[in-house]
């Protein structure tokens, strides 16, 4: 399989006079403006934990909550629940953020 064939070009989803799906890639930003506007979810994950029930409600104020990451480790982002990219936080006007450090290639399913 070639690389191209994990990647899901928005034109195939537009159909043409025959009713054949179109494979051809976008060819300007123009193209694309049907999908600019739908919204979509984005998570950034620092780390995971797992804990029993009764441990999470023992918690309280300033308790600490360990995670199965590393400082200066990469943190998962998602989009749509899916994992996507992984980025580091950094600080944008007194604001959390995140900026992406590498493109995770999506596995597909046999």
């Amino acid at each position: 399989m070639a690389a191209d064939e994990d990647t899901l070009n928005l034109s195939e989803l537009e159909n043409d006079k025959s009713g054949s799906i179109d494979m051809r890639a976008p060819q300007n930003a123009k193209e694309l403006e049907a999908v600019y506007e739908i919204p979509v979810q984005v998570s950034a994950v620092l780390g995971k934990a797992t804990m029993q029930v009764s441990q999470l409600l023992k918690l309280g104020r300033g308790a600490v909550v360990e995670l199965d990451r590393k400082v200066g480790e990469a943190i998962d982002i998602y989009v749509n629940n899916r994992l996507v990219a992984r980025g580091e936080v950094v600080v944008v006007d007194d604001r959390l953020g995140v900026t992406m450090t590498e493109i995770v290639k999506a596995e597909r399913s046999p």
